[in-house]
């Protein structure tokens, strides 16, 4: 059921929204889970990846795979991870394609503005467990 009057709920309009989305906007849309003892520490769901967090893929035939983030490819909406690589016919090493969304953040580079964003995160989900309404400062 539609819930806002002034947003699109046509399935043509927003996928069109998400694919032809600016880089700024991407960053968020190419988020992955966080493992589960991360979620539990910092009591936030997902995060958008990041070069230097460590991901284990969680779908497709590199599953169960761990490595640290080597690249994040917004213009073709993929990542690359440091120990998945295989070889061309003339023996070179090219680096395996895997989307964020079949990964999970197992460990988060931080810094102040990760930290900022995991408490804001983690505020706006207590508020909604409380039933309050998040209002942003102006």
């Amino acid at each position: 059921m539609k819930q806002h009057s002034d947003v699109t709920s046509s399935r043509r309009k927003c996928r069109k929204a998400a694919l032809s989305a600016p880089s700024h906007l991407r960053r968020k849309l190419m988020s992955a889970p966080l493992s589960k003892d991360l979620r539990k520490k910092y009591s936030v769901r997902s995060m958008p990846v990041r070069k230097d967090d460590e991901v284990i893929v969680l779908a497709g035939t590199h599953k169960g795979n761990k490595g640290k983030v080597t690249t994040v490819y917004r213009k073709k909406w993929i990542i690359h991870v440091e120990k998945l690589v295989k070889n061309k016919l003339n023996g070179q090493p090219v680096q395996v394609p895997i989307k964020a969304n079949q990964c999970a953040i197992i460990k988060l580079k931080l810094d102040r503005c990760r930290n900022d964003l995991l408490k804001r995160k983690a505020s706006v989900l207590s508020n909604k467990a409380k039933g309050e309404k998040y209002e942003q400062k102006a």
